[in-house]
């Protein structure tokens, strides 16, 4: 199988192509504020991008010496993702799901073996909470985590997520602001709520 050298994807690129790279005021999932964001969705709605995000990631994951026996994504951001992502790394996808506590589950219809190696994927990198939620399920269910991998990280600090290496296709690192620290500039900007 060829694998697209992840280096030669502009990824913020391809999210403003996409339409999917954002300027304003947001309130993120976290509570804080930033004054950009990037909205995968938007971009994974369409299969040529999704395609040419997938064949990278799995190139990176390669090119890394990662090798895992499937590749798993928390639903529902992840599913599309963990699935394009297997298909240029040769093996099968499945997804973790919420279970109603706070943490995520494996469907039974997808059944790991003890000890199956895995990688999870996930779109953007915030505080990596809802891949993690997907690894430990993944765990819980008999597999052994690998690697993570992403295509955007945009945590500050970078490096591997809780001992687990990373692999990401870009990094991005935009200003974020807790409420009570939003600078007048973007207060002055509509909120939007995502």
């Amino acid at each position: 199988m060829t694998h697209a050298d992840p280096a030669s994807l502009d990824i913020l690129d391809l999210y403003r192509q996409a339409g999917a790279y954002h300027e304003g005021h947001f309130l993120l999932a976290s509570g804080r504020h930033s004054p950009k964001f990037l909205q995968s969705t938007t971009v994974l709605q369409y299969p040529q991008y999704t395609e040419q995000i997938g064949r990278a990631l799995a190139g990176a994951l390669r090119g890394a010496g990662i090798d895992a026996q499937l590749v798993i994504g928390p639903a529902m951001g992840g599913v599309v993702l963990a699935y394009e992502t297997a298909r240029y790394y040769g093996t099968r996808a499945i997804f973790a799901e919420k279970d109603g506590q706070g943490g995520m589950k494996i469907r039974e219809a997808f059944t790991l073996a003890p000890g199956e190696t895995f990688v999870a994927v996930e779109d953007v990198l915030t505080t990596g909470g809802s891949v993690l939620k997907a690894v430990r399920a993944a765990e819980a269910a008999g597999g052994r985590c690998v690697g993570i991998a992403c295509i955007v990280d945009r945590r500050a600090d970078g490096g591997d997520l809780q001992g687990y290496p990373l692999v990401a296709l870009t990094r991005l690192v935009f200003d974020t602001y807790p409420p009570d620290a939003v600078p007048e500039w973007l207060a002055a900007l509509p909120l939007q709520e995502i």
